[in-house]
């Protein structure tokens, strides 16, 4: 079984609705709708029948042919579940119809059954009757890729789950069973929230939310969010990370701070109205250890949005064509659930070798980069991408292009105040008093540390006052730090060539990175 090559992927519920109207009114036999929501899918197609003066037939295995609603229809044999049999029960229909058939693509393993349905699409096209197919996945053999026409249904949009929050808001005050307390923006947020969930899990997610404290507000956002786990968790390609840290964590990095805290409602409507696109992600190239990875998830955290972290080395798998497909299931988990943060981590690492991937893996690694530059530059879903790198030379230079990205910020070592500051943190995360300890004496004796390294000092001087049963004292610290050779030294030159290379080409992080120490 293959992927048919071309398919439709609209942007909303309006748009695939009119290219459905548009594929049954121009008389197309065979349609296939990629969807999870049957009785969504159902709902809509019952509408477009009523509209076209049709009838809505249902096909399941269980049940066989069955008219849908109560108006009149075409007379249907009584047993139709063979699949062979109801293709000739369809192809002897005598008045216009929707033929629905669900879960039909594992029967599509039978040649016997493609050619049917091979036969009965050549049959309809002298008819005004519609098959479609309707499936989670995309499944079709190679005989019916040019025979069949493919519709991606996306999932329910901001104003089916607006209406369903309504409906529920409408029934919970009717029965005064639980209480409401939400501003319209709160509204905003936890309908957003909900967005990348199915209809019937959306529905799910509000009752639940309600069903835990007696009252839907705005704390039931976060309640909502959680249940995008179970989504990305059956992905298999994505890991979710809920919102663990801020970006108080994050010491000093005060310009990339300051171009993130302007960017913080442009994924809500007013941003919209003003004339603002959504913020398409930054590129972080940088010293290793100086927090990237943390500023990635202090982002989603500062924005309220979920963070999602792609791993290269998951999309890419030993079968053929399989490295392109994880790829665009990646891309479309995350697109179904915007508005999100993506996480790239390490990107260079995963892209190694696009120059020479013609001929030591048959150019995957090549169309793998190729489909996600497209996307990036494409991309119309609110997905804002966090990509981070420690080595340049292993980017290809194509995804330095604006564009790609809104902004390429440089993190360098962090200088004398900011390490000060990550001391601080450090210290008032594990308990102690910041401001019992000489700090600037702490920062001048860490000359060069990257903030993972001054983390690590803390650590170590608090084992060491543990091992002695003694609270922690300014020796220990000191003595953690002259017992620690950063990495700026042990890899001089390396630091110095990252930092030469960013000079002129990226934006640096910090407020002060001209005035760094020499390492």
């Amino acid at each position: 079984m293959t992927s048919a090559p071309s398919r439709s992927t609209p942007a909303s519920s309006a748009t695939w609705l009119e290219d459905l109207d548009l594929l049954i009114r121009a008389r197309y036999p065979l349609l296939y709708l990629v969807s999870w929501e049957e009785h969504r899918v159902e709902a809509l197609l019952r509408e477009r029948a009523r509209a076209h003066g049709k009838a809505l037939v249902s096909w399941s295995v269980r049940k066989g042919l069955k008219l849908v609603g109560t108006g009149r229809g075409p007379n249907l044999p009584e047993d139709t579940r063979n699949p062979l049999d109801a293709l000739t029960a369809i192809e002897a229909l005598s008045e216009p119809s929707l033929v629905v058939l669900k879960d039909f693509p594992p029967f599509l393993e039978d040649k016997v059954v493609v050619r049917a349905l091979r036969e009965l699409a050549h049959a309809l096209k002298s008819t005004f009757t519609t098959v479609i197919l309707l499936s989670p996945t995309l499944q079709l053999p190679a005989e019916l890729e040019k025979e069949v026409s493919v519709v991606d249904v996306p999932l329910p949009g901001f104003q089916e789950l607006l209406n369903l929050l309504k409906e529920i808001v409408a029934v919970v005050r009717r029965g005064n069973k639980a209480s409401v307390e939400l501003s319209r923006e709160e509204a905003e947020q936890l309908i957003k929230a909900a967005q990348g969930l199915t209809l019937s899990e959306a529905e799910n997610a509000f009752a639940k939310a309600i069903a835990h404290d007696g009252r839907l507000s705005a704390e039931d956002i976060r309640r909502v969010q959680d249940e995008k786990r179970q989504v990305i968790r059956k992905s298999g390609l994505l890991e979710y990370y809920p919102p663990a840290e801020n970006l108080g964590s994050v010491g000093g990095l005060g310009h990339l701070k300051q171009w993130l805290d302007r960017r913080t409602a442009a994924f809500g409507e007013r941003a919209r109205q003003f004339g603002l696109p959504e913020p398409r992600g930054l590129l972080m190239l940088g010293v290793q250890g100086c927090g990237k990875s943390l500023t990635a998830k202090a982002i989603a955290a500062h924005w309220n949005l979920p963070l999602l972290r792609l791993d290269m080395g998951r999309i890419f798998s030993g079968l053929v064509g399989s490295s392109e497909e994880n790829l665009r299931k990646a891309i479309h988990v995350a697109e179904s659930i915007a508005p999100v943060v993506l996480w790239v981590d390490e990107l260079e690492k995963g892209l190694s070798g696009v120059a020479s991937s013609g001929t030591t893996d048959g150019g995957v690694t090549a169309r793998v980069f190729g489909a996600l530059l497209t996307w990036l530059q494409e991309k119309t879903a609110p997905v804002f991408v966090v990509a981070t790198a420690n080595r340049i030379e292993g980017l290809p230079p194509e995804l330095l292009r604006k564009g790609r990205f809104d902004e390429i910020f440089f993190i360098d070592l962090p200088e004398e105040a900011e390490r000060r500051d990550i001391f601080g943190i450090h210290l008032k995360k594990r308990g102690w008093e910041p401001s019992t300890y000489d700090l600037p004496a702490l920062a001048r004796l860490a000359a060069n540390f990257s903030g993972a390294e001054v983390e690590q000092v803390v650590v170590a001087a608090l084992y060491e006052a543990f091992g002695e049963n003694a609270q922690l004292e300014q020796r220990h610290l000191t003595r953690a730090i002259q017992e620690t050779f950063p990495l700026a030294v042990t890899l001089k030159d390396e630091v110095s060539r990252l930092r030469t290379w960013a000079r002129g080409r990226t934006r640096p992080a910090s407020a002060t990175s001209a005035s760094k120490e020499s390492p």
